[in-house]
């Protein structure tokens, strides 16, 4: 027993000794490392000094400590930023669903700015903005060099004013400008209609009303359908969308979903993370789903794009998404203003990480791009295959068909027509509704 002690504690005699030993570099590392620290402290009051007393003109404190603030945060990427007290507030108002602009989500790329997506119905949209689109002039003046904050309070202005925007796109040999009146964006969250037997839930931003707006649609939609048994299944129509709050991804993924992980999310400190489930039931009762991304769906969107592919919910077709796979934590700060910090990454359920790889579709489908040439071959095309021998003068009707099976041949036209103009107007989501009708004539699983 006396062996036994002496040798335990020889050993915590020479635990302490080397302890000791390797403590000695590490505290003076730690020293030098805080001197430094002091050192750069100091060197940033003597700049605010020589700044206010020796600049050209006078300067307003209080923007430049804002300035310093905000240059410090968007160092460290594309999506830290501060938030003057004006800004906090207007991205309070934008979670509600309600505010003044363009109707753009956009971001930093090369020191130009680039539209993430045109948000639906909105001046941007309607004046053909792409998401991909890089805008290097406001109205005359280069945005290279200012700051994503700077650049977008240069597109703020009154509603009904006019900003001329110059749009730099792949594609077009030259940049060219754009005209656009600014006015106020009112999103609808989800829109929900109706293309033949399938229920199409268009997704526009993940907003306060978002999930709420998707449950009343979806069921709007059964209920005028006669019923679930007349809906062979779901198009989530999430492309452009550019994402919004993680907790409505969470829902409308749950949505779809019985069990099993959605998100997970993991900070510098692996107790930071959090991990988020499914809860029991499904909006869609296993009806099948095709989820549309494409390269403006970002964000919340690649969340539920991600977490419905991992789990085989659903069948993922378009283009590649825009790979932000960043979660930003806005912390309020001293005089109503506030800080938007990148504190984690999110990864889906598989275990992958999307940041600036985006979500890979399964299928993928590209929107081919139209001009006034391509339409009008397409027209000539079709007038040229429509015909059959029913339009040939003087030939001879069909004697064995009645009157219902006439007309239900009619109907199954009216169905193929609108199915082509569908095709020629939105190729993915003409896409899409066909691969559900494929799977609804497979039938259900046994």
């Amino acid at each position: 027993m006396k062996k036994f002690v002496a040798a335990a504690f020889g050993g915590t005699l020479a635990g302490v000794v080397a302890a000791t030993q390797i403590a000695g570099p590490l505290m003076a590392e730690q020293s030098a490392h805080n001197s430094n620290l002091y050192e750069q402290l100091d060197l940033f009051g003597d700049i605010f000094e020589r700044i206010r007393a020796q600049y050209v003109e006078d300067v307003d404190e209080g923007e430049l400590i804002e300035a310093a603030i905000n240059g410090m945060l968007t160092s460290l990427d594309p999506h830290s930023s501060y938030l003057s007290p004006d800004d906090a507030e207007s991205m309070r108002v934008q979670t509600k669903g309600e505010f003044g602009g363009l109707g753009i989500e956009v971001t930093q790329e090369e020191g130009f700015v680039k539209v993430v997506s045109p948000i639906d119905d909105t001046p941007a949209d309607a004046a053909g903005i792409e998401a991909g689109d890089f805008i290097t002039h406001v109205d005359g003046e280069s945005v290279l060099g200012l700051t994503l904050d700077e650049a977008v309070d240069m597109m703020r202005g009154p509603v009904g004013s006019e900003i001329i925007i110059t749009v730099a796109r792949e594609g077009e040999d030259e940049p060219f400008d754009v005209s656009i009146i600014r006015d106020t964006i009112k999103l609808t969250a989800v829109r929900a209609r109706t293309e033949g037997s399938t229920a199409v839930l268009r997704v526009t931003t993940f907003n306060d009303q978002t999930y709420p707006n998707l449950q009343s649609g979806l069921a709007k939609q059964i209920e005028e359908a006669g019923g679930a048994d007349n809906i062979n299944g779901i198009v989530l129509d999430l492309r452009n969308n550019p994402g919004g709050l993680l907790t409505q991804a969470i829902k409308v993924s749950d949505a779809f979903l019985e069990k099993g992980e959605i998100v997970s999310t993991r900070g510098r400190n692996p107790e930071d993370g959090d991990r988020y489930n499914a809860t029991p039931g499904d909006l869609a009762g296993g009806k099948p789903i095709v989820v549309l991304i494409n390269g403006g769906s970002a964000s919340a969107s690649e969340i539920v794009a991600g977490a419905l592919q991992d789990h085989r919910r659903a069948i993922v077709v378009g283009t590649k998404s825009f790979g932000k796979g960043s979660v930003q934590t806005v912390m309020p700060l001293r005089g109503e203003g506030a800080m938007r910090l990148t504190t984690a990454r999110y990864y889906t359920p598989s275990g992958r990480s999307i940041q600036a790889l985006g979500v890979s579709p399964d299928i993928v489908v590209e929107q081919p791009r139209r001009n006034a040439a391509t339409e009008e071959e397409e027209e000539e095309t079709s007038t040229r295959r429509s015909r059959s021998e029913a339009d040939l003068r003087g030939s001879l009707n069909n004697d064995s068909l009645t009157e219902d099976e006439i007309r239900q041949i009619e109907e199954d036209r009216a169905k193929a027509d609108k199915a082509a103009k569908l095709r020629e107007d939105d190729y993915q989501l003409a896409y899409a509704i066909d691969i559900l009708k494929g799977l609804s004539a497979l039938g259900p699983k046994q």
